[in-house]
Formats: structure tokens, sequence, C-alpha cells
């Protein structure tokens, strides 16, 4: 044997990478949404009072969503915004600069009214203490409450959500991906590992 033969090792066997998986798709988003309205409902005795939220980017068709849902059952529009909270993030000097997002408050403001945060996937908290502190320097609403889709866990602060689409235990290697028609064509929550492609 010479020794540039000796020399080859042969090649250790790799795992393969794990590809996304789905764990919601377009009906159940459906189903979770429709939910989430009735509970709104439910827990503030109409739409009355309410004022939808969106935190770009997902959470705002998110609440456009639900704002449609609502307004279904009781035949009567709800209020529905957009609030950007780049500015507000305890991150921002810890990450690349990202563009600032809309924000958008119908016109009758949020004082005195049940702001509904609505967002896609709730996380460490940190978003949406960051929306707390955009809402205290827009008006004063007489309660704040919090709609997600997906509840993925590993909380860092206090924070829950009053509605939930989905509790969804995962692992910090995880990562968990919210596709909408509106910005990708198609209605998923897809899992993979992190650095999984597919």
């Amino acid at each position: 044997m010479s020794p540039a033969q000796s020399a080859e090792q042969p090649e250790a066997a790799q795992p393969p990478k794990r590809s996304s998986r789905e764990v919601l798709d377009a009906s159940d988003i459906s189903r979770a949404l429709t939910r989430i309205a009735h509970e709104i409902l439910e827990r503030n005795r109409g739409a009355d009072p309410v004022v939808l939220l969106g935190i770009p980017s997902r959470g705002v068709p998110l609440a456009q969503r639900v704002s449609a849902r609502i307004q279904a059952v009781e035949g009567q529009s709800v209020p529905t915004g957009s609030l950007d909270v780049t500015m507000y993030r305890d991150d921002i000097g810890l990450k690349p600069p990202r563009g600032l997002e809309h924000t958008d408050i119908p016109a009758d403001g949020i004082d005195g009214k049940v702001v509904v945060l609505v967002d896609d996937v709730l996380f460490s908290g940190r978003t949406i203490r960051a929306a707390l502190d955009a809402l205290g320097d827009i008006g004063r609403p007489r309660a704040v409450q919090l709609a997600v889709l997906v509840d993925r866990g590993h909380r860092e602060l206090p924070i829950r959500a009053d509605y939930v689409g989905k509790n969804l235990p995962t692992s910090l290697v995880e990562r968990v991906t919210v596709h909408l028609t509106e910005y990708d064509g198609q209605d998923a929550v897809l899992i993979a590992d992190k650095g999984a492609k597919g």
C-alpha cells in the first residue's frame, strides 16, 4: 500500500440535515384565527371596545384576518392598524440595522380601548415588551391583550399570550417560520433545525 493510499481515510458518515416540516397548514391557520376571533369577542363581550394592532411584518395580515372574522360574526368593523416596534427593541444596537416598518393607528386612537396586539410567533417576549413601550408613547389603552398564531415557549420576560392559535413546544436549536399568502404565496407554519435547508 502506497503512503498516499494509507493516508486516505474513509469519510465519516454525516447525519442528514432535517428539512423543514409543516406543523400547521392553511386550514389549520384559518381555524386558529377563527377561534381567536371568537375568543376575543367572548372575553370582551363584543367588538365595541376592541382595537387590533398587528406587529409587522406578519402580525399585520393576521390582525386583518382576525378583524374580517370579527366583522363576519358581529356585523361591524373593528379598528385595525399596525405598530412598528423597531426603535423600542432592547437589541437595537446588538444586531444589524433593520428598516423601519409602518405604524398605522386607527383614527379614533387607542385611549380607553382594549388593544389586542397581534403577532405571528411568541418566543422570548422581547418584541411584545417593545410593543408595550411603543403603545405608551401613543396613548393610554384601557387594557392590552395579546394574540399570537404560535407560542413556541422559551420566554425571557414575564409575558404570556391571551389568545394562542397553537402552542408549539420547541427546542432552542429549532426555527419556526410562518408563511402567509400576503408575503409568501401560501399559508403554513414550518419548523426546522437551525441551519437545515428545505
